[in-house]
């Protein structure tokens, strides 16, 4: 009989470079990093089963969310209260978005990857400036092709 390998909650921190933030390092590293890079910060827990429910899905679907393109971090909150307090968590896992600086959202609990990849969709489209995204839908065709003179 072959036996299914056994699940490594913590290997999830490896697979995808999540790296540790605290109360002390979260504004420097997360929250006033500059930088286009879509910020993930994954709040957790020990023996907290639904963060278990995340890490596992992440484990078996890495592809899938590796291609959402986020930045990773992680945070223990239940090691960590002050932060969690700092983002009235009632539960974990929680995850928080950051993008240059600025705060995007937040998810609550696992939704499951379609929500979540859905979220983060949203949140990439809120992202962008007002001034590029309206830049972007502009056409170029006057500073291309210069009036005859």
């Amino acid at each position: 009989m072959v036996e299914a390998p056994q699940f490594d909650p913590g290997a999830v921190f490896d697979v995808f470079g999540m790296r540790p933030v605290d109360s002390a390092s979260f504004d420097a590293v997360v929250a006033n990093a500059p930088g286009d890079e879509l910020r993930c910060v994954f709040m957790w827990g020990n023996d907290c089963y639904n963060c278990n429910v995340f890490k596992n899905t992440a484990l078996m679907l890495q592809d899938r969310i590796q291609a959402l393109g986020l930045a990773w971090y992680q945070a223990n909150v239940y090691q960590d209260e002050p932060l969690g307090r700092r983002f009235g968590l009632h539960g974990v896992p929680a995850f928080v978005f950051y993008r240059g600086g600025k705060r995007l959202g937040r998810i609550s609990g696992w939704p499951g990857l379609p929500q979540f990849s859905a979220a983060v969709q949203r949140l990439r489209v809120a992202a962008v400036p007002p001034a590029a995204a309206a830049g972007a839908a502009q056409p170029t065709a006057q500073a291309e092709h210069p009036p005859p003179g």
